[in-house]
């Protein structure tokens, strides 16, 4: 199920495992827009908050896809974990973490399943979440 790189050897097409660095700038050319990471210290209202912003990609998900814990109206979002990690975002994203998409009302948003994309080798790459709000 890994990222596959098409090759040209010659006169024939080789297929090859993409590297982690290929999948990153893969996803760096898709993930135009500014999403916020926030995750909330504490308890009650005015509970402290940290923010990161970071690139990303949000769509809502299409009828054939409404299956399972996914609803009408839930969003897929896509963020490179190097982005979080150089905001110094701790991770793994979890659940009690939301998201705010750029250019969507600043509705925040919360991470119903945080799914990790990795490389063939291992390396954490993307985070493909599924949220709600």
């Amino acid at each position: 199920h890994g990222d596959v790189c098409r090759q040209y050897v010659g006169q024939r097409e080789v297929e090859r495992a993409m590297t982690p660095a290929e999948i990153r700038a893969q996803y760096a050319q898709d993930l135009k827009e500014t999403v916020i990471v926030r995750r909330y210290t504490g308890a009650g209202a005015s509970r402290p908050r940290f923010d990161v912003a970071v690139r990303g990609k949000a769509w809502g998900y299409g009828p054939k896809e409404l299956t399972g814990a996914i609803q009408q109206g839930d969003t897929r979002v896509l963020v490179l974990v190097e982005d979080l990690i150089a905001k110094g975002m701790a991770l793994p994203l979890t659940p009690s973490d939301k998201l705010l998409v750029e250019g969507r009302g600043g509705v925040e948003l919360a991470i119903i399943a945080p799914r990790l994309r990795k490389a063939e080798d291992g390396t954490a790459v993307a985070y493909d979440i599924h949220a709600r709000g």
